[in-house]
């Protein structure tokens, strides 16, 4: 990839960087749908929805990173996550997650049947969450 153009993608969450390495595209998922992003592109800062992100390697698989929500900021062909959780496909625990899956959905029932839409939004949010990381660790 040398001769072509390239990107820098970092992520960062409060815990410390997750992952970073240069690439020809990496796709994200925002709050108002999928993008993709290529070097030397126009400035862009999105809000980004709890899902993956995917770093394009130099064999044409690709890295995954799951994420928690947060923003992406790119210009000068940097593309910076941050997110308040992310994770390598890797470094996710399978069991661990399985386990925050049925967690949420005791809090979406319990919640619902306290008529409780607050406890109710949180829950949803956790199963989504849970749902993303089991996705990405399944691939």
């Amino acid at each position: 990839m040398a001769d072509k153009p390239e990107l820098t993608v970092n992520v960062v969450t409060p815990d410390g960087s997750v992952y970073e390495k240069t690439t020809d595209m990496a796709i994200c998922k925002t709050t108002q749908g999928e993008i993709g992003i290529m070097p030397n592109r126009l400035p862009l800062l999105a809000s980004l929805a709890i899902d993956e992100i995917r770093v394009r390697q130099d064999n044409g698989e690709y890295d995954e990173v799951a994420v928690s929500g947060g923003f992406l900021e790119f210009s000068n062909n940097t593309l910076s996550i941050v997110a308040s959780a992310a994770e390598r496909k890797e470094g996710i625990d399978s069991k661990r997650a399985e386990r925050a899956r049925e967690r949420a959905q005791e809090r979406i029932e319990k919640a619902k049947q306290a008529h409780n839409p607050d406890e109710l939004r949180r829950a949803e949010v956790s199963l989504r969450r849970a749902l993303n990381r089991l996705n990405i660790s399944n691939h």
